[in-house]
């Protein structure tokens, strides 16, 4: 969903630096919070702690994530967009009768809020962070995914714009599409065994066909 569907920086960085404001900590710039999302929001907050007060203070941690979370479920729609293309590519994807899942690092009720916003015509199943799933790069929301989908890794692709993408599809057993106008650039991509990459969202139709 972040970096592929939607743009979500701005508010997942907003909801960061209020919650380091409400601690007393110094806030991180749009970019350094572009590096450290990927791997769940919990450890988005964790990157984003100073680094002495992550190991020797747990605690606080705790309460500034707690911080994190409160606001950002308030707040996780103020500049939250679709990307250029998305909305055409998903309307096309669904008219020639495909069927499409998210699998998304983001709190549950955060992937609730966006699919009920921006997709509840095109997706058919969102799968976001919940208690007993283990996070991508792990194959298990795919699998999840999948199985609600009632479809098979033979017949699914993964399309995804970072590093933890292409792990969870290899790890999935999926080939795997790179999107370009996401949170990673190409040599990260590159570097985490992306092979290919489209720049548009309508350039998925050809490959899909």
């Amino acid at each position: 969903m972040d970096g592929t569907l939607t743009y979500t920086l701005q508010d997942l960085c907003d909801s960061v630096n209020y919650a380091l404001r409400q601690m007393g900590w110094p806030e991180r710039s749009l970019e350094e919070v572009r590096s450290f999302v990927g791997n769940g929001v919990r450890r988005l907050v964790e990157r984003s702690v100073p680094c002495r007060f992550v190991s020797c203070d747990p605690v606080a941690t705790d309460r500034c994530f707690a911080i994190f979370q409160k606001h950002y479920l308030e707040h996780c729609q103020d500049n939250t967009r679709l990307y250029e293309g998305v909305a055409e590519m998903l309307q096309a994807v669904r008219q020639r009768g495909y069927k499409t899942a998210v699998v998304s690092n983001k709190l549950q009720a955060g992937v609730d809020e966006l699919r009920e916003r921006f997709f509840d015509d095109w997706i058919d199943v969102a799968i976001g962070q919940r208690d007993g799933v283990p996070l991508k790069p792990a194959p298990d929301m795919v699998e999840l995914a999948l199985k609600a989908l009632g479809t098979t890794r033979e017949e699914a692709v993964y399309v995804g714009d970072s590093e933890v993408d292409v792990a969870t599809a290899r790890n999935s057993g999926l080939p795997c599409v790179s999107v370009l106008w996401g949170f990673r650039d190409r040599d990260v991509l590159l570097e985490a065994g992306a092979r290919v990459f489209i720049n548009h969202p309508s350039e998925l139709l050809e490959i899909l066909k």
